[in-house]
């Protein structure tokens, strides 16, 4: 299924659902294609609005007079709640039923959407997009579930299939429809359209949902570990917090304290994780999953990939729109190529890729290096001229066939060795930890370009100070990619060369 991209990152197989023990497969719903319309509209406006949003970002700190922190909280925040609750949404979902939960994730996701759409300062779009972030987590997971619990296993490919076809529809249509939206000032509403815009279909949606989904849940409901969702947001906002707001407020001591209280508050999480788990089995993020090299070597493989890719875009629309005056709509043009890519090569690496993984993710992740060289190339050497669009916009058609290629391989290592019972959890964590890098990466590497750029603004250096500025942090991006690229050779090998090893060694060794 081909997969979302979050403000270019928002990728990764959703929460399998439990399935019921000791039963067949579900009987076929008269409602259930009806259903997989109402849960891809839902994942389409998710998808749809976290694509849009990157490309009217310096629009939006134009017209709230907001700082550059603004900008990467509206980005990271989301990504941020959508990782902490993301597997406690899926759990929800099996304890206290995928319809209540998917009904109150779109209710919630069109009202956060309205928060957004008339945000008049800077705090409540933060809020909103955080908002956002933790309804989506409660709504998207249930879409897998409605596939697996209301069709014949013989019909999900098609399902999924036509769920994958719109997630990828939004990822394409979301900077164009954003560009769009913001340069034609419909309503006179600017950028604020690409939020509001959710508000009715949201409520299409929500009386769909009431009238055509069955309620389910899990006949085994999992135990929700609530003090594991608590230590891991105070981890995560322990963190992310200074490497965001640290710049603009000068770096104070407290902030340098709150760094290592997150630290160590996730140590603690980490202990806590496996007391849990040896006492219920009930851990958020079962210690078990890292017992397996593959999970091991590619979920880090996984971080390093999407901790480059968000804030390689926020840091090119701020320079194409602050820097060179481009229109928005120009760089939603340019911004699109990479879901084209994405798209191009995705089913490539899902269907010959298992035996080639390795080759795959090295290629893959070599070309996105090699997109994010030819873009910095062409804005270094452009300086203070004009950049021409179309050897802008193939550059990242490289960079999206480069992802393209590596994903798929990537979700199929991190998951090969999980056993089933933990399937759900395992790919639950794989989501949340994209979701989470994505975060990390924006706030970190578009950190250190709004710090440079403000020091380039401070000498008047101008767009030629930007260029240079630009070129400079996407080297950071650049490096991350080809050390994907170099890491790729430890993924473990092939399955049927590792067969073939195994059985040739009369004592073999786990994975």
């Amino acid at each position: 299924m081909p997969e979302p991209t979050d403000s270019t990152a928002h990728q990764g197989p959703e929460q399998a659902p439990s399935r019921p023990t000791g039963s067949s497969a579900p009987a076929p719903s008269p409602h259930r294609w009806l259903a997989l319309a109402v849960v891809t509209l839902a994942s389409f406006l998710d998808n749809l609005d976290a694509n849009a949003v990157t490309v009217v970002l310096p629009a939006i700190q134009q017209d709230l007079g907001a700082g550059f922190a603004t900008a990467q909280w509206t980005v990271a925040g989301y990504a941020l709640a959508y990782a902490l609750f993301l597997i406690t949404g899926g759990r929800l979902g099996d304890i206290y039923g995928r319809k209540r939960l998917f009904v109150a994730g779109v209710a919630g996701f069109t009202v956060a959407s309205a928060v957004c759409g008339v945000a008049g300062a800077p705090a409540v779009l933060v809020a909103g997009r955080f908002a956002q972030g933790f309804m989506a987590a409660l709504m998207v997971p249930q879409a897998v579930s409605v596939v697996v619990t209301m069709f014949h296993r013989d019909e999900w490919a098609k399902a999924f299939a036509v769920l994958g076809t719109a997630l990828s529809i939004g990822s394409v249509a979301g900077p164009l429809l954003g560009g769009t939206l913001t340069d034609l000032d419909v309503l006179g509403l600017g950028w604020r359209a690409i939020f509001l815009i959710n508000v009715p279909l949201g409520l299409i949606a929500l009386i769909m949902a009431v009238r055509s989904m069955p309620e389910s849940r899990s006949q085994q409901p999992p135990r929700l570990d609530v003090m594991g969702v608590v230590l891991l947001t105070v981890a995560s906002l322990g963190v992310m917090y200074p490497l965001i707001q640290g710049r603009e407020q000068g770096w104070p001591v407290w902030m340098l304290v709150l760094v290592g209280v997150g630290a160590a508050t996730f140590a603690v999480f980490v202990r806590q994780q496996g007391v849990r788990h040896r006492r219920d089995g009930s851990a958020l993020v079962p210690p078990t999953l890292f017992r397996h090299r593959s999970t091991r070597v590619g979920l880090t493989v996984t971080l390093l990939v999407f901790s480059g890719v968000a804030s390689f875009f926020l840091v090119l629309t701020y320079h194409l729109q602050t820097g060179l005056g481009w229109p928005v709509l120009k760089t939603a043009l340019v911004t699109a190529a990479w879901p084209v890519g994405i798209t191009a090569t995705f089913q490539i690496a899902w269907k010959h890729g298992a035996g080639r993984r390795r080759a795959c993710v090295a290629v893959g992740s070599l070309l996105m290096g090699c997109g994010a060289l030819w873009t910095l190339l062409e804005i270094w050497a452009a300086g203070d001229g004009q950049l021409a669009w179309p050897q802008l916009a193939a550059a990242e058609l490289v960079m999206g066939c480069g992802m393209g290629l590596t994903t798929p391989v990537l979700t199929a290592v991190v998951l090969e060795d999980v056993p089933a019972d933990d399937a759900g959890a395992g790919s639950g964590v794989l989501n949340a930890a994209i979701q989470f890098s994505s975060a990390v990466g924006v706030a970190v590497i578009a950190g250190l370009y709004f710090g440079q750029l403000g020091e380039a603004a401070g000498r008047h250096a101008g767009a030629g100070g930007s260029a240079s500025v630009t070129a400079a942090v996407l080297w950071c991006n650049v490096a991350v990619f080809l050390l994907t690229t170099v890491l790729s050779s430890l993924l473990p090998a092939d399955p049927e060369r590792r067969n073939r090893e195994q059985r040739r060694s009369p004592v073999t060794t786990g994975s």
